[in-house]
């Protein structure tokens, strides 16, 4: 990828900007990064976004916080890193400086709580949509196996309560064992 002058205050701005509204839990951080890097600059693809995310959420530390390294790595080397660790990390610090110097006023406040429940109702219809996109995309593929472990694990954690990292680990190693092959993929 050829860098401009203005690359990585590009990449300092929109990993700033996707920080900020990232509310909700790290899994947010996924349709975000795929509207601002997939579909808008191009940067990567939808493949490389979710393998990013799965490694990002299998590693120690802030899921969204290592998914920004490893894309600021990916399109910048070790400078590209440092640019997306700092971006990510400036919003929620900034946020929660302010928020802890008024907590008194902001957690009584009713306003508030509506606004937070109002952002926590639209990352779960973002989250909702990056699923369902997903799903369609294997439909189109017409490949089983890969909508059957998709199937499987929501029936999993949804009616069994099966704890999502062992259902993380069990799809991994299914997909490591099952998906080798390109067909399947």
């Amino acid at each position: 990828m050829e860098r401009d002058k203005n690359f990585y205050w590009k990449l300092f701005k929109s990993t700033f900007i996707i920080s900020m509204f990232t509310v909700g839990g790290g899994y947010v951080i996924i349709p975000l990064l795929k509207a601002k890097y997939v579909d808008e600059y191009h940067w990567i693809s939808d493949e490389e976004t979710l393998n990013m995310v799965a490694i990002a959420q299998s590693t120690p530390g802030i899921m969204a916080v290592n998914t920004a390294i490893m894309l600021g790595y990916r399109m910048a080397g070790v400078l590209g890193a440092l640019t997306g660790m700092f971006a990510t990390i400036l919003p929620p610090l900034i946020i929660i400086t302010i928020v802890a110097t008024f907590y008194d006023l902001v957690a009584k406040n009713e306003s508030v709580q509506l606004v937070l429940k109002g952002m926590q109702c639209g990352a779960t219809a973002l989250l909702l949509n990056v699923a369902i996109d997903l799903l369609i995309k294997q439909c189109k593929k017409k490949l089983v196996l890969p909508i059957i472990i998709i199937l499987a694990t929501f029936i999993a954690n949804l009616f069994f309560d099966v704890n999502i990292m062992l259902l993380v680990a069990i799809d991994g190693v299914v997909g490591f064992f099952l998906l080798r092959d390109k067909k399947y993929s």
